[in-house]
């Protein structure tokens, strides 16, 4: 029987009771009515339970969700999602920048663009073959092949039998992204959302709205390409809802770290601008995310926007990317914990171990706030160089091709030039990309950074 993932109700109202807890709601009476009902537990690692709920407790669980939606939050005032308000609780918002300008042009801006494509599919193509695996499990396949710390993708060749049967690596990515099966750069949805917003500002400009999102994603992105907060607010749109209430209506995943994968193209065309890009980031990922959801992706965008200019260290891009999200929201808190243990503490290995212990028993595995802080503290440790960032970031488990999508794109821009990124890293990509999105598919990280470069303010006004 078909059990398809991320939208079956009785699969939701776990994810949704855990959320409430989080995001300063009192759930507890719901979860015992679910409970007493017969309801289970969310699926652990997988977006279905292997065996479909009877006719009561799937309609249960939808008047569950609705009745967890509607309780207040006492975390509202700190946590909000609307950006008048956010801005209003940021006070080292930053000063908007009149043209957008990076501070440097044609060729080296072209090679920074080319360098955080590439670096942004190095990282993701590094973590693909570990994503769902716990932690332990990473670190001992990667020690098996002596890949310790990492510094080349993942191998199965030398992995003892054993090891892998206990630790199977993810059947989606084992076949295009293990260093022996790597034939160019494998569709991931870390990389369909940037050619996604590189189509929405080609089509319709910096000024976008939340709704040109929304039909963007309908016309161009296949539903079978969407998961958890994406997957829940498609759906949405089929039914009918309009943004911004195709974020919450049943959407349990709306601080996951979905919106924070789609921040990049954000930054990279605002380049010394961190307002314009956490506007734009918002704008974005308020079709499908609130609060600390949304936060990730302002954060984002607004660090690279900070790097894109190649004139600041990461720490400099770091400090600027808190500026704009409240800093007593969870995310916050959680990024600035990272920050600190990064910059005190020798050992990643140690962080990362803190990061988990802080993180791991209350949150997801995909959710935006423990990902994020990783993403901050993989940066904040390697000081910005290319192959520590992204070994770090997928050595620290949860979304690992997500974290080194991110790392690798940051670091890239710091970086500056595909050259300056270890050709063991890229040539396995071949300049060649693989997407379901539109016209995309086999094309260069070359010619994207051209068209990235022609959606920068200081190219738009030029026909």
């Amino acid at each position: 029987m078909l059990r398809l993932t991320w939208v079956q109700p009785e699969d939701l109202i776990g994810h949704e009771l855990r959320q409430a807890a989080l995001d300063g709601r009192e759930p507890s009476a719901i979860a015992a009515r679910w409970s007493a009902a017969g309801g289970g537990q969310a699926p652990l690692r997988a977006g279905a339970s292997p065996e479909p709920a009877s006719r009561y407790l799937r309609t249960l669980a939808e008047d569950l969700l609705d009745e967890l939606a509607d309780l207040p939050s006492r975390l509202s005032d700190l946590e909000p999602t609307d950006l008048t308000r956010i801005r209003a609780n940021c006070p080292s918002w930053p000063a908007p920048t009149a043209a957008g300008a990076p501070a440097t042009a044609g060729v080296a801006t072209l090679a920074r663009y080319e360098a955080a494509w590439l670096g942004r599919a190095v990282g993701c193509l590094l973590g693909k073959p570990v994503e769902k695996l716990p932690l332990e499990a990473i670190r001992q396949l990667a020690r098996s092949t002596g890949n310790w710390p990492l510094s080349t993708y993942f191998t199965a060749r030398g992995v003892p039998p054993e090891l892998l049967a206990a630790h199977p690596w993810n059947r989606r990515s084992a076949h295009t992204s293990l260093a022996e099966n790597i034939d160019g750069m494998p569709e991931d949805d870390d990389l369909n959302y940037p050619l996604l917003n590189l189509l929405l500002l080609s089509r319709h400009g910096s000024d976008f709205t939340t709704a040109d999102v929304a039909r963007l994603w309908l016309d161009e992105l296949p539903a079978g390409r969407t998961f958890t907060a994406e997957r829940v607010a498609y759906r949405n749109l089929l039914t009918g809802i309009e943004p911004p209430h195709t974020a919450r209506h049943r959407n349990p995943f709306r601080e996951w770290i979905g919106a924070l994968i789609r921040a990049d193209v954000h930054g990279w065309t605002n380049p010394g601008d961190p307002a314009a890009a956490a506007e734009q980031a918002h704008r974005d990922a308020t079709l499908t995310h609130t609060a600390n959801g949304v936060y990730a992706a302002m954060f984002t965008a607004a660090t690279i926007a900070t790097a894109a200019t190649g004139t600041h260290d990461i720490h400099t891009c770091l400090r600027t990317g808190l500026t704009v999200i409240p800093p007593g929201a969870r995310l916050a808190q959680a990024v600035r914990h990272a920050i600190q243990l990064a910059e005190s503490t020798p050992d990643f290995d140690k962080v990362v171990d803190e990061l988990h212990a802080t993180h791991a028993p209350t949150h997801h595995w995909v959710h935006a706030i423990p990902n994020t802080a990783l993403i901050a503290a993989a940066l904040t440790h390697a000081n910005g160089d290319f192959t520590g960032s992204v070994r770090r970031a997928v050595s620290g488990g949860w979304d690992t091709d997500s974290n080194g999508a991110t790392a690798g794109s940051v670091a890239a821009l710091l970086a500056g030039s595909p050259s300056a990124i270890p050709d063991h890293w890229t040539a396995p990509l071949k300049n060649r990309l693989a997407t379901s999105v539109a016209d995309f598919d086999g094309t260069g990280f070359d010619a994207l950074a051209h068209l990235t470069h022609r959606l920068t303010p200081s190219e738009a006004r030029h026909p």
